[in-house]
C-alpha cells in the first residue's frame, strides 16, 4: 500500500465526537456510497467511493490504477460495472463512470478546521463503516502519487480519525452530509 502513511499537517484538534456516525444528514450519505473493486497485477484490489454526480463516482486514484474492469457494490450483492473516466495521479483522485448507477449526488463543502466529520466506506473489504473523525488543517504536503512517485505540492485534508485499507477513496462528511475531503 502505497499510502500506508502521509506526513501531513498536524491535526491538532479535539478527538472525535462518535455521535456524529448516528447524525441524520450523514445516514442519508449512505446510498451514495460505494465499495470499489477490481483486479490489477493479479491482485484484488478494494476501496470506497462516493457519488459525485448521477452515474460517476469519484474514488482514489491508487484504489484503480492497473485495474481494467473495476465493479461498484453497496455491500447488497448487486454490483455496477465501471470505467475510468478520469485519472489523476498526482492528486490521487480518479472518476469512475457507472451507466445506469442509481443514487444521490453528495454534495461539497470547504473542510473547517475542528470540525466533526464523518469517515464513509468499506473498511477491510467488510461492511458499510461510519468512522468518526474530525477535520485538521488544509496543507500541500510531499506525498506519493498512484504509482508511488513522491509528488510535492499536492493539498491534503489533515483529519483525526481512524482509516484502514478499504476506506480509500471515500468521502469524509461534514454533519450535513457534504462531503469535506476525499
Amino acid at each position: 500500500d502505497t499510502f500506508s502513511s502521509i506526513v501531513g499537517p498536524a491535526t491538532g484538534v479535539a478527538r472525535p465526537d462518535p455521535a456524529i456516525a448516528h447524525d441524520p444528514d450523514v445516514a442519508a450519505a449512505r446510498d451514495s456510497v460505494l465499495r470499489v473493486r477490481g483486479f490489477a497485477c493479479g491482485l484484488g484490489i478494494e476501496g470506497s467511493g462516493w457519488i459525485v454526480r448521477p452515474g460517476f463516482v469519484v474514488t482514489n486514484a491508487h484504489v484503480v490504477a492497473g485495474i481494467h474492469a473495476p465493479v461498484l457494490d453497496r455491500g447488497d450483492g448487486e454490483e455496477t460495472k465501471a470505467t475510468v473516466v478520469a485519472f489523476d495521479a498526482g492528486n490521487d483522485v480518479a472518476i469512475l463512470k457507472a451507466p445506469g448507477l442509481e443514487g444521490r449526488a453528495l454534495p461539497l463543502a470547504d473542510p473547517e478546521r475542528g470540525e466533526p466529520a464523518a469517515i464513509l466506506g468499506y473498511p477491510l473489504d467488510g461492511p458499510y463503516v461510519v468512522t468518526a473523525g474530525r477535520l485538521g488543517t488544509t496543507a500541500r504536503v510531499a506525498a506519493r502519487d498512484a504509482y508511488g512517485r513522491v509528488d510535492v505540492g499536492r493539498s491534503v485534508v489533515g483529519f483525526r480519525g481512524e482509516v484502514q485499507r478499504g476506506n480509500a477513496g471515500g468521502g469524509a462528511v461534514d454533519r450535513d452530509g457534504n462531503v469535506v475531503t476525499t
